[in-house]
């Protein structure tokens, strides 16, 4: 049968749950074990792509088209198990699901309730990724034990070990540890105010993972197991890591966590195979070079909003054995201020994606100084929209060229609204969403990345490069190199004498591991690293 692993948050939200569960997946993968990683949110939107990245971070796109919690990149970063819609449910879906059951009269007359109707929805949507071929399912519980949104999720969760059997189970809870500089002692009231938040549900944590910015010591080791009525060796400390994530999985490796949970389900497997992981530290940890990119974008304020770019850029530079510096300029600021001021002595620039009108002047102005100074730029999804907004501006002499989401007036409508998105009034799950074929063209930046000529890469957008404009464009030196199999869509533009100048509709972000860069990222590494080395050798 199926083992589950549940892990959930107690004390303070933004813990790390997901790069924990990420880190858990990864060691029993290591293991050879089958595992399946999902995330259950407690929020009623339905989903995250309608939230505010100021709010929610970012929207993290699987191939099925689902939007996500940004925690399912850590998923697919660390882990290689697949994901789909089935890998991430909030309390809208949930309740979408018993409504519309309700309405078609599946409760024969029933009075609905959250117990057992709801519980018993959620406990459906954990054991669908149940299987003969899974071993593990390991599910975690957005939020913190004591949110009122998350107490349906901990009834249902807590309901699981009596269906499939209490060795079939395992909780795992992730507090922290505050230090108090004034008492200059670590404090553990908070963890054990949260576990008995946990038992009074009904859950008893079978595990503890403490964060913590010291070491806890064996003193409090043993407070913590006492007071929360755990074994010792079942409290696993986890101190900061400041360097990198991808140091989180050794560091439960070290504390024994792995073999704790086999023991604990009862399972054997073979010792954890993590050679190339701590080989791929190494190259994290000496670097022979350190470059500068410039990220313009206008979330800049909120690291969550551009997560899985700041971690492709860092996969990109342990593939270029460099250390990446990122410069976050928002892009508003070049719209007040000189380019030069602010872009000035950087190796490459990226305009990542986004929404709505404010910054795209900058963003535009950011990829002009790009363009001219010869500086190696990536622009992603918005960011090619703008790409093509400038060019079309500044090369073909179209002062007016712009975005119909922008100016549904203009003259040049360069970028317009994608056909089939004419009549969509709602928002949600409305987009042009997650995998879509690619065709590349020979002797391009794009095809000499992938070494191919066909690829797949998932799409969150709803304006598109207008075809009219493609032959006026690809006169002057912007060609399009990447397109849909029926030549409809442009996915890539290149500027055919620059450096490197390479601009994408989809999202390579989401598809980057630190085992795995993407090789368009790798590629604009590379060359920001080019330009990097020779500028040193200007100024010898």
């Amino acid at each position: 049968m199926t083992k589950h692993i549940f892990v959930t948050g107690g004390v303070v939200s933004s813990l790390g749950k997901g790069l924990t569960s990420a880190s858990i997946g990864l060691l029993l993968e290591r293991r050879g074990l089958n595992i399946r990683m999902q995330k259950l949110d407690p929020y009623i939107n339905v989903d995250p792509g309608t939230m505010s990245p100021y709010q929610h971070g970012e929207v993290y796109v699987l191939d099925d088209g689902s939007e996500t919690d940004l925690d399912l990149g850590h998923y697919e970063r660390f882990t290689d198990s697949p994901l789909s819609r089935g890998s991430n449910y909030t309390t809208g879906q949930i309740y979408q699901s018993v409504i519309s059951k309700e309405r078609r009269g599946e409760y024969l007359g029933k009075t609905v309730q959250v117990v057992p109707h709801v519980t018993d929805e959620i406990k459906q949507c954990v054991r669908k990724l149940a299987g003969p071929d899974v071993d593990i399912v390991i599910t975690e519980l957005g939020g913190t034990v004591g949110d009122i949104e998350g107490l349906p999720f901990l009834e249902a969760i807590r309901q699981i070990p009596l269906d499939v059997g209490k060795e079939n189970c395992l909780f795992i809870h992730l507090t922290l540890v505050p230090y108090l500089k004034a008492a200059r002692e670590l404090k553990t009231k908070p963890t054990q105010h949260s576990v008995g938040q946990l038992r009074q549900i009904g859950i008893h944590p079978d595990i503890l993972i403490v964060r913590t910015e010291r070491p806890l010591g064996s003193d409090n080791i043993e407070k913590i197991a006492l007071f929360c009525n755990t074994e010792k060796e079942a409290v696993i400390e986890e101190i900061d890591k400041e360097f990198s994530i991808y140091e989180v999985p050794q560091g439960l490796l070290d504390h024994g966590l792995d073999q704790l949970i086999l023991d604990k389900l009862h399972l054997d497997a073979q010792p954890p195979q993590m050679d190339d992981w701590r080989e791929m530290l190494q190259r994290l940890r000496n670097p022979e070079h350190e470059i500068t990119i410039a990220v313009v974008g206008k979330y800049i304020e909120h690291r969550d909003a551009y997560k899985s770019i700041y971690e492709s850029l860092d996969h990109a530079g342990i593939a270029n054995s460099s250390r990446i510096l990122i410069k976050r300029i928002e892009a508003q600021d070049i719209e007040e201020q000189d380019p030069q001021l602010l872009l000035s002595g950087v190796d490459g620039i990226l305009v990542p994606g986004g929404f709505g009108r404010r910054g795209i002047e900058g963003k535009i102005q950011a990829i002009r100084y790009a363009r001219q100074c010869e500086i190696p730029f990536f622009g992603i999804c918005l960011g090619m929209q703008c790409a093509v907004i400038e060019f079309a501006r500044n090369v073909l002499g179209l002062p007016n060229a712009h975005s119909t989401e922008f100016a549904s007036d203009t003259d040049h409508p360069v970028i317009c609204l994608l056909e089939e998105q004419k009549k969509i009034t709602y928002k949600g799950g409305t987009m042009r969403l997650g995998a879509q074929p690619c065709l590349l063209s020979e002797e391009s930046h794009a095809a000499e990345c992938y070494e191919a000529d066909e690829i797949s890469e998932r799409h969150r957008h709803r304006y598109e490069f207008n075809p009219e404009y493609k032959a006026q464009l690809e006169e002057s030196g912007m060609v399009v190199t990447g397109s849909s199999p029926d030549g409809t869509l442009a996915e890539i533009v290149e500027i055919s004498d620059h450096p490197w100048f390479v601009a994408v509709q989809f999202h390579p972000e989401f598809k980057s591991k630190p085992s795995m860069p993407h090789p368009l990222f790798s590629g604009f590494v590379a060359a920001a690293l080019q330009r990097h080395q020779q500028r040193l050798q200007w100024q010898m």
